[in-house]
């Protein structure tokens, strides 16, 4: 399932096909946004802003289209009046003069307004995004010491949107064998040291993964690119204290971990 980095870089692709363009057309497959239909021809979209797994489709008359994969829905860019040949469901079809956005397969897709963005169950439910860069370790931190996360295990926390938008099970993973914790832990177990280490690397994991992950580095001259230390590595040997590396299930989805030095 897409993590927040992969969703964030849906987001990018779909921004740099139409953001700023004059809609020529518009199409929604529910009865209940068929109305919106006519009232964002000739609008743009203004920025396309994700809030973990959500996908916020900002719109210059001051819409915006909420939208969440779930585990079937996909965006698409394509070349204006081109269909693809698939047979996913189309949901939604935002049409410029030379590229088209299509969002397929999914259900949970509402228009809101300003009002409606501030009070929206789901936007009132989720935690600050790793991905957004005015998230700070020190404010990291603060949630992981406080009353409502401080007693949670990292097992769960770590998967929970509520704690932090846009982490997923392979961030969880490779965030604790980083810092040397288990699944088991407690932020209210951990010394200074630990939580600072850990609140550095929820942010750092996830933003390294946006930036790097699926590029080819060709000659290896362009910096480190994200590469999975442990998931999915299970019995083979940890690159640092050279211990096998195991897969056990944590939180019903499946947990790689080093005994050796995640104690």
């Amino acid at each position: 399932m897409p993590e927040g980095p992969e969703i964030r870089r849906a987001a990018d692709n779909l921004e740099a096909a139409v953001k700023g363009k004059p809609l020529t057309d518009v199409w929604f497959a529910f009865e209940q946004l068929k109305p919106y239909q006519s009232q964002l021809i000739g609008q743009s979209v203004t920025q396309l802003e994700t809030r973990g797994k959500a996908l916020l489709t900002h719109f210059s008359n001051g819409l915006t289209l909420y939208s969440h994969n779930q585990l079937y829905g996909v965006w698409r860019v394509v070349d204006t009046g081109e269909i693809p040949q698939t047979s996913r469901v189309l949901r939604v079809r935002l049409q410029t003069h030379d590229k088209t956005i299509l969002l397929y397969s999914a259900s949970d897709i509402e228009m809101l307004t300003p009002e409606q963005l501030t009070t929206h169950p789901f936007l009132q439910r989720v935690g600050p995004d790793v991905l957004d860069l005015r998230l700070t370790p020190d404010e990291v931190k603060a949630r992981l010491l406080s009353p409502r996360f401080r007693n949670r295990q990292f097992s769960g926390l770590l998967l929970d949107q509520a704690f932090l938008a846009g982490l997923g099970n392979y961030l969880r993973v490779e965030i604790l064998w980083l810092v040397g914790l288990t699944g088991q832990h407690k932020a209210s177990q951990l010394s200074d040291e630990q939580l600072d280490a850990l609140s550095h690397a929820l942010l750092d994991i996830p933003r390294l993964s946006y930036n790097t992950r699926g590029l080819v580095d060709e000659n290896k001259h362009h910096g480190a690119l994200f590469r999975f230390k442990v998931f999915h590595r299970d019995g083979e040997a940890c690159e640092r204290c050279g211990g096998t590396i195991e897969k056990t299930t944590l939180s019903s989805r499946p947990f790689y971990w080093c005994p050796g030095c995640q104690k």
